[in-house]
């Protein structure tokens, strides 16, 4: 039976976050189905979800968490290896809803259970309620018997931090400063907050990421540590590109940067899409109160970087690009040492995210 921990950390407990380039023992998703969020009755994005899922079950458990009323259809439309479990949610981004798991010296896992507010609450948030989604780390842990520090008054989501699990936490500020996450709290306060529940030393603040408007700059959309010492980071030439002042940006910071071992960050480049992917005239979704709409022309939040890294493989989004190729055989010589699988993910991207927004592993313990 799972302990809700509520007068301690894992920094004060001996727990940390390990780095998402550690061995995995499962990855947890969440089922679309929102139509004010998805297109045509959230069929197509079932579909790429399914495809995310299939290849990520070749080398790792995969558990998809579905509402109730689209279990059956879930349960048809994955492979019999997947597990599927019913899981009352919002909407579908477990890595934000999701806990952040962390683990001892002694092979102890535990969760972190932040509170989530859909990207900034009644300031600038993207749907109302999101009760469910709140409850979403709660219930992981409580499903596998893990226990989990619990931070009601402190907003955070996972795919707005990165860490290398050997002290070093990658954000930006143009997230974790929003006004709608922690305006009660100075920036010392947020990161030191962040060290004491992912068992780290040091903050590395990015000023900002690639999309202001939906999740107010999420740090997986720009960059992510590849090993120790050692970032991706999207990097475009291209002036016309949408990114082009932020990568550039991005880039120049984290070649100033050292992690909290003192090491000067090693930084990798990985392309961004040639071409802007925009919302189409064929995007049909449902106007419900309480949700922005997605219109049409509205530029998508296109990144190679938000892949997810997993056991013994890289699994890369894909949106039928010209810079698709190249972004894989990019990506590959970062991880010579796993295989580089692309998705088509454009369906997900759609809906305001990518292959690393619906994914949460969960580390493998001694």
């Amino acid at each position: 039976m799972a302990e809700t921990i509520y007068n301690s950390t894992p920094a004060r407990d001996g727990f940390h976050m390990p780095a998402e380039f550690e061995p995995q023992e499962r990855v947890w998703m969440l089922w679309p189905q929102r139509p004010d969020n998805w297109r045509d009755g959230a069929k197509p994005a079932q579909e790429a979800y399914t495809e995310v899922a299939k290849a990520i079950s070749r080398f790792v458990p995969v558990t998809m968490c579905v509402n109730g009323d689209q279990y059956q259809n879930a349960r048809e439309k994955l492979p019999s290896d997947i597990q599927v479990v019913e899981m009352s949610g919002n909407d579908a981004w477990m890595r934000d809803m999701g806990p952040a798991f962390v683990v001892n010296e002694e092979g102890l896992l535990r969760g972190c259970d932040w509170r989530f507010n859909a990207w900034g609450g009644f300031v600038d948030g993207l749907y109302f309620p999101w009760d469910k989604d709140d409850q979403i780390a709660g219930k992981v842990c409580e499903m596998i018997g893990a226990d989990y520090y619990r931070l009601p008054d402190f907003v955070l989501e996972g795919g707005s931090f990165h860490v290398d699990g050997e002290g070093t936490v990658l954000t930006t500020k143009m997230c974790l400063l929003s006004r709608g996450r922690n305006p009660h709290m100075t920036q010392e306060q947020i990161a030191e907050t962040l060290c004491d529940y992912l068992g780290a030393d040091k903050v590395l603040w990015l000023s900002d990421g690639i999309d202001p408007e939906e999740t107010n700059g999420h740090v997986d959309d720009v960059a992510c540590f590849v090993r120790p010492g050692e970032v991706a980071c999207i990097y475009t030439e291209d002036e016309s590109s949408p990114f082009y002042e932020t990568a550039q940006q991005c880039y120049r910071e984290l070649c100033g940067m050292t992690d909290a071992k003192e090491r000067k960050l090693k930084v990798h480049r990985v392309c961004c899409p040639k071409e802007p992917v925009q919302i189409g005239d064929d995007f049909r979704i449902d106007h419900m109160p309480g949700t922005i709409p997605r219109e049409q022309g509205e530029l998508c939040i296109a990144s190679y970087l938000n892949f997810l890294i997993t056991n013994g493989a890289v699994i890369v989004p894909q949106y039928g690009d010209e810079n698709d190729a190249l972004a894989l055989e990019q990506i590959q010589e970062i991880f010579p040492e796993r295989e580089v699988i692309g998705v088509y993910t454009r369906e997900i991207v759609y809906g305001g995210g990518n292959i690393h927004c619906i994914t949460m592993q969960q580390p493998k313990c001694r």
